[in-house]
């Protein structure tokens, strides 16, 4: 039988901590006055879970990810709410118990945001109470929100720097013959071009996971001609559409001439292979 949730009214609205998400819909059906505000709830937080929650209305949600699990379906649903506008993140699953709503309000720590929490300056490692206000809130909102996340790792005395963004279509000019881009796009055709206009000094980039006739190497070596070094790690290893996990997660899986020719190699960290490129 479905137990009633927790109700936290603080200054800025509502939170509603729920030990399964399967308990929503009815508590909403019963309780209609009570929907809206932070959904915090002890199940995963897949798609199947967000449907349920979307029930209430919610002004935001955290759930829990569930150790990500097979295919990314513990976490699934945080793009199936970025996809309505919620904010929504999910809890590391050894730091709550599943099916305790309150051992997660308590005690939970996020692992996982959509881009909308980002934009409320929600982030990995903050406690599930903590961000459940700022949601409301919104007093940890960055001044700004770069939707391409572009992070500067490091830079050298050349002034050349290694920099994360989440595609190479967010290169800017000032990375012209100057940056090694860590991006997480593939690296086939397609984007053939975007390194010839804006000229990297170097990339690395997804592999897309190989893919027919090697589809999503096929950029590392039309770029030789241009002198541009780059390699691709492989999508096993890093989140496609996240150029940090490229560089902090991926393993090379290959490499153009160039880019072997500064000692880039196959089953190297990104983050070797991006200081080498950087020479």
């Amino acid at each position: 039988m479905a137990t009633p949730p927790q109700i936290h009214d603080i200054p800025a609205g509502r939170v509603l901590v729920f030990d399964s998400a399967t308990y929503v819909e009815s508590h909403v059906a019963h309780a209609p006055e009570t929907s809206g505000g932070v959904v915090v709830n002890a199940s995963y937080s897949g798609v199947l879970c967000a449907r349920m929650v979307m029930r209430a209305r919610p002004q935001a949600v955290i759930g829990l990810d569930c150790a990500i699990g097979k295919d990314g379906a513990g976490i699934a649903g945080l793009w199936y709410y970025e996809a309505l506008g919620v904010p929504a993140a999910a809890a590391d699953v050894m730091t709550a118990e599943m099916g305790n709503g309150a051992d997660l309000y308590d005690h939970g720590i996020v692992s996982r945001v959509n881009d909308a929490a980002q934009a409320l300056g929600i982030v990995q490692g903050m406690t599930v109470r903590d961000a459940a206000r700022c949601m409301l809130t919104g007093e940890n909102k960055p001044a700004t929100f770069d939707p391409a996340r572009r992070l500067v790792i490091h830079t050298a005395d050349s002034g050349r720097s290694i920099v994360c963004t989440d595609s190479i279509a967010y290169a800017l000019p000032e990375d012209r013959e100057r940056n090694v881009l860590c991006t997480a796009g593939h690296t086939g055709r397609s984007v053939i071009g975007y390194f010839r206009d804006f000229r990297p000094w170097a990339f690395i980039c997804s592999d897309g996971g190989g893919g027919k006739n090697d589809s999503g190497l096929s950029a590392l070596e039309a770029v030789e001609p241009d002198g541009i070094a780059g390699a691709s790690v492989s999508a096993l290893t890093a989140r496609m559409g996240d150029g940090q996990s490229t560089y902090f997660d991926g393993v090379i899986s290959a490499a153009n001439r160039i880019a072997r020719d500064k000692g880039v190699r196959v089953g190297q960290s990104a983050r070797e292979a991006a200081l080498l490129l950087l020479a």
